[in-house]
């Protein structure tokens, strides 16, 4: 692959400039390019593309804090980062996305450190059955997204103290709190560093891909950020549309919860928000559209989960008594 190989690092600490890079990059990726973005953020907590950010995390307390709240193109939960973290992101063209490769060159990564680590469910990377890293994927036309965050020295006391992470999820992982489920990967090497980790991830990306030609950037300069910075910036990207409703549905799914919150007016959803950590993007918009005029009924709700080819969304509406 050689010289379709690249690597690129920021040099912004910023949530809302990196996210604005890593989509203007994606959008110069061509068909057989593979791109490794390493970049990392203070004290900010990233939340999947439709959650709802209150549920997330304690929004007040984190900007009173000096922290900020960033939502990002793909689907998943809820991330804390600063600089004790280092965020990777795998732009890779069509002809050349492959996430078990991808993953791959994480794990490898790890493992050339002494590491034993394993991908574990949907998207979790543990060492020692410790939660090291959470990854997400976006799929494009031209170029796909795979990206996540390494827990090398994070401050994990404030991860607990800003993320509200929901009690089912955590039954289901065996834990009683986030806290208890991750680690830092300097726990199982003191050494270890945000710097030293960067490269080597970065020599297995460009042993796994071919020769690579690296660059640096540095988002506040590029005027071509300038648009999607204030995108993500603004509070209709971060915070979306919340208004009050008078129905909230919930439920966790082994493959991730879902919120769905409506409005009523007689007798009919006027208004419907799909909130969820699964990993795929592109239903709950969908769900949320069909929903509308839709009869308050079991029967109506579920007929319209069916629809947007949710049945298991759909089994559970058939049961609730509305």
């Amino acid at each position: 692959m050689g010289e379709t190989t690249r690597l690129a690092v920021s040099l912004s600490k910023h949530p809302w400039q990196n996210l604005a890079l890593e989509e203007y990059l994606s959008g110069t990726v061509q068909l057989e390019q593979a791109l490794l973005l390493l970049w990392q953020n203070e004290q900010t907590v990233v939340i999947g593309r439709h959650q709802n950010p209150w549920r997330e995390c304690l929004l007040e307390r984190l900007e009173q804090e000096g922290g900020y709240l960033a939502r990002r193109l793909s689907g998943g939960g809820a991330v804390y980062h600063d600089g004790g973290n280092l965020n990777f992101s795998f732009l890779m063209g069509r002809q050349v996305y492959d996430e078990a490769r991808q993953t791959g060159v994480v794990l490898q990564a790890l493992r050339s450190l002494g590491l034993e680590a394993c991908a574990s469910g949907r998207n979790d990377l543990l060492v020692q059955g410790r939660k090291v890293s959470g990854q997400a994927f976006l799929k494009g036309r031209e170029a796909s997204l795979h990206h996540g965050t390494l827990l090398v020295a994070g401050d994990l006391e404030k991860l607990g103290r800003y993320l509200t992470v929901d009690e089912a999820k955590l039954a289901a992982k065996g834990v009683s709190s986030v806290r208890e489920r991750v680690a830092n990967l300097a726990d199982f090497l003191p050494d270890l560093t945000p710097q030293r980790m960067a490269e080597v991830l970065q020599a297995e990306f460009c042993q796994e891909y071919g020769a690579c030609t690296a660059q640096t950037f540095l988002p506040e300069t590029m005027l071509e950020l300038q648009e999607p910075v204030e995108k993500h910036a603004s509070d209709a990207w971060r915070l979306g549309k919340t208004p009050p409703f008078e129905r909230v549905l919930r439920l966790r799914f082994a493959w991730g919860g879902v919120e769905i919150a409506l409005s009523l007016r007689q007798g009919r959803v006027s208004e419907a928000k799909v909130y969820t950590d699964a990993l795929t993007i592109d239903w709950p918009v969908r769900l949320e559209a069909i929903l509308l005029g839709k009869p308050y009924s079991s029967a109506a709700l579920a007929a319209a989960a069916r629809e947007a080819g949710c049945e298991e969304i759909a089994v559970w509406l058939s049961s609730i008594e509305a």
